[in-house]
């Protein structure tokens, strides 16, 4: 398994739009950045401003957590829908749906008088997380191939938000002038992004004929609120609880009918069985949710929590910590996402995929034996803004619009924008009640446990197979595809 010729998204030959070059493409790309952190923005900013959003709403600070949660899970599931629904009306008119319900749900938030009404406009906010799909595939159907790589890498450093300086943004804010002035930014920024998308974003057609599979959808939709409960419910009532029994059965039993009604549908299924078998789909959704549950968990929480645990971690305040352990991973990560992309695109897209993977174990083995060292933790976890930052994330947000079948080219971009969300949330159920214990032993465990995951992870990436799409290694010259 060598290297491999650039291997782009889509062959010239077959390519349906016209490919953009010079400054129009730079001007695209920063347009398709802008969207994607009117969705980031909405998940870093507002941490830090959660106190103070329940003192003005009159609630505890543990309801209106669930600002954050509704969020992340009206992400997945709009993820799926406004991704899959653009292949029958189009990437440009979905991403102006995405950003037009992004704003409405902003408004709501800027004005809403209750927790109830906040939390409409989050799933309304929640459907910005599209955007990040949207921005792949209009830069696989407009870009060449040597450009498709620095891109999807500049698109996806976006994932560390505005280099992690968002969140003290969001503190500040909420301290000088109160949680709304959050949603005002984010309003303003979702306004400029819109107004740069109709103008920039170039016209396209569908890919689908027919209607969405709005049954398969319901389903599947069903499915992953189950599953979204029942992590919560595991990391506060247990596994042992009634209701977390409950929400499991739920989701299984919306999983196997999602999984018989698209076998039953003979054409424009949400997602084929077929492609679900495949191990150019499944490896990738796996590696993005164990990558997410075991390293992306661990550096956001457990090292957070460590930081400003007095007792048995470093007794940092929350501006500190995000200094040294949340700003320093997301700037490199800035960095090197572009460099890591040309890298990709000019070996090997698993290849660098895997070789990230594997380093970010390495990292945590060494976090476990310097689990207690301010500073060997301060230098590790800037390391993983190379290894996860730039180059999992990166390489898996590519391999999401490389891999996709043919007949429904959006379909794994949903599913695996779908699948960062799943995998965060699950790696925070799964060590939030050993890092709660406020102990050695307690933190020494939940990072067991995350390089256990992050392990698994890494074996996924052994499974998963190259893309075979040909593509253009330069300009107008077509490459031999990869197997």
């Amino acid at each position: 398994m060598g290297a491999t010729p650039a291997a782009g998204p889509i062959d010239t030959a077959t390519r349906p739009f016209e490919t953009i070059h010079g400054a129009r493409a730079g001007i695209l790309v920063a347009t398709l950045i802008l969207g994607v952190l009117s969705y980031q923005l909405n998940a870093s900013m507002l941490s830090p401003a959660l106190p103070d959003m329940a003192k003005s709403l009159n609630t505890s600070v543990e309801a209106v957590s669930n600002v954050s949660s509704t969020f992340f899970l009206a992400g997945a599931v709009g993820g799926i829908l406004f991704t899959r629904w653009s292949d029958f009306i189009g990437r440009r008119r979905g991403l102006l749906i995405v950003l037009v319900a992004l704003m409405l749900g902003t408004v709501l938030c800027i004005f809403a008088p209750n927790l109830q009404v906040l939390l409409i406009g989050r799933i309304l906010q929640g459907a910005s997380n599209a955007t990040y799909n949207f921005a792949y595939l209009i830069l696989a159907e407009r870009l060449s191939a040597k450009k498709f790589g620095i891109a999807i890498g500049a698109v996806s450093a976006a994932n560390g938000g505005v280099g992690g300086l968002d969140g003290l943004l969001g503190g500040y804010l909420s301290d000088s002038f109160g949680y709304r002035a959050i949603f005002i930014v984010i309003f303003a920024v979702g306004v400029v992004a819109a107004l740069l998308a109709i103008s920039i974003v170039p016209k396209d057609r569908p890919f689908s004929t027919g209607r969405m599979d709005w049954w398969g959808l319901a389903v599947l939709s069903i499915g992953l609120i189950c599953f979204s409960e029942a992590i919560s419910t595991a990391s506060g009532a247990g596994v042992t609880s009634a209701l977390f029994i409950l929400y499991v059965l739920g989701a299984i039993t919306a999983f196997v009918a999602f999984w018989f009604i698209e076998k039953a549908s003979k054409t424009n299924a949400l997602v084929q069985p077929k492609h679900l078998k495949s191990r150019r789909t499944w490896p990738l959704l796996a590696t993005t949710i164990l990558s997410l549950a075991g390293v992306y968990s661990f550096t956001t929480f457990s090292v957070v929590l460590l930081a400003e645990d007095a007792q048995a971690g470093f007794g940092l305040n929350a501006t500190v910590t995000g200094l040294l352990f949340l700003v320093p991973p997301a700037i490199i990560g800035a960095i090197c996402a572009p460099l890591v992309g040309w890298i990709a695109n000019r070996t090997d897209w698993v290849w660098t995929l895997r070789v990230g993977m594997f380093a970010c174990v390495a990292i945590l083995i060494a976090l476990s034996v310097f689990t207690f060292d301010k500073w060997a933790v301060f230098a590790l976890t800037a390391l993983t803004g190379i290894a996860l930052n730039a180059m999992v994330f990166t390489t898996l947000n590519g391999l999401s619009v490389l891999l996709a079948p043919k007949d429904a080219p959006a379909v794994l971009s949903g599913l695996n924008g779908a699948s960062f969300g799943i995998g965060a949330g699950l790696g925070i159920a799964l060590v939030a009640p050993f890092v709660a214990l406020g102990t050695h032993a307690g933190y020494t465990t939940s990072l067991l446990i995350s390089i256990g995951v992050a392990a698994l992870a890494a074996i996924a990436t052994l499974l998963l197979r190259r893309p075979e799409t040909s593509s253009p290694a330069s300009e107008g010259t077509p490459a031999g595809a990869t197997v």
